[in-house]
């Protein structure tokens, strides 16, 4: 941390400016009449803006609209989270329940905390929504990964610099540019949160992938990721399968 307050976008700025000017009832009949995957609706009330609303009420400790304003941001928060149930005829993992239970637990947590300290916890969730869920979920992620003893895994060989096959497999392969869901808004602002908690070196990897940039090359004039980060080509292979197996644990929630 800086020490660098958090602000927030100005189109939230301007948003939040518009919602309250509004009655508590109209803005509940807003918020429940767009459909929370509609982020392009003009009408959307941002979830930044919720728990703005959220973290007000306990100014008039009014429990019955902390109570109806929670229960919108609640669904929101499940719905962003890996899914319970089946997919594709299999049963969802244990993994991706315990991510699901661990990163709802903690939010509820800090919302408690919130309510009855008034922390600085959520103010990251009021400036950035997305970007604050998927830190959550990549803690969790990390934490159900050590209790099944992935963590293993997940290291690559030092001499080798190859990861296990287990871990090639969970990364796969992984679309930069060509997914067909990157149009819609709502998957887009999840794909560049879950970008933004990578780890420093993984962003600057997946950042230049994304502007077409090789990792290595035969030819000694080409400009490649290996020769800008000082690495060799299998570790900058290493920490790319790794940042693509993160990218797809954290949007795995959208695709059951």
């Amino acid at each position: 941390m800086t020490g660098e307050l958090y602000t927030r976008d100005p189109k939230i700025e301007a948003r939040l400016s518009e919602l309250t000017a509004v009655s508590r009832n109209e803005l509940i009949e807003l918020i429940e009449r767009v459909s929370v995957s509609k982020r392009n609706d003009p009408h959307y009330v941002p979830s930044e803006c919720l728990v703005y609303f959220i973290r007000n009420s306990r100014e008039d400790n009014t429990e019955a609209w902390f109570e109806r304003l929670f229960k919108i941001l609640a669904e929101r928060v499940l719905r962003a989270l890996p899914r319970e149930g089946v997919s594709g005829g299999k049963t969802a993992s244990l993994t991706k329940l315990a991510i699901r239970d661990r990163v709802f637990g903690r939010f509820v947590e800090l919302l408690s905390l919130d309510r009855t300290s008034e922390s600085d916890k959520l103010d990251y969730f009021e400036v950035r929504f997305d970007g604050a869920l998927a830190s959550l979920r990549r803690d969790a992620q990390e934490q159900a990964w050590r209790e099944e003893n992935r963590s293993a895994a997940l290291e690559y060989d030092t001499e080798t610099g190859e990861l296990s096959e287990e871990v090639e497999r969970a990364a796969g392969s992984f679309d930069l540019t060509g997914a067909q869901e990157i149009d819609d808004p709502d998957y887009r602002s999840r794909w560049e949160a879950a970008i933004d908690t990578l780890p420093k070196e993984q962003m600057r990897i997946i950042q230049m992938l994304r502007e077409g940039i090789p990792i290595d090359s035969k030819d000694p004039d080409t400009f490649t990721i290996a020769k800008a980060l000082g690495k060799s080509e299998k570790t900058i292979r290493t920490h790319r399968n790794k940042a693509f197996a993160a990218l797809r644990e954290a949007l795995s929630g959208d695709n059951q």
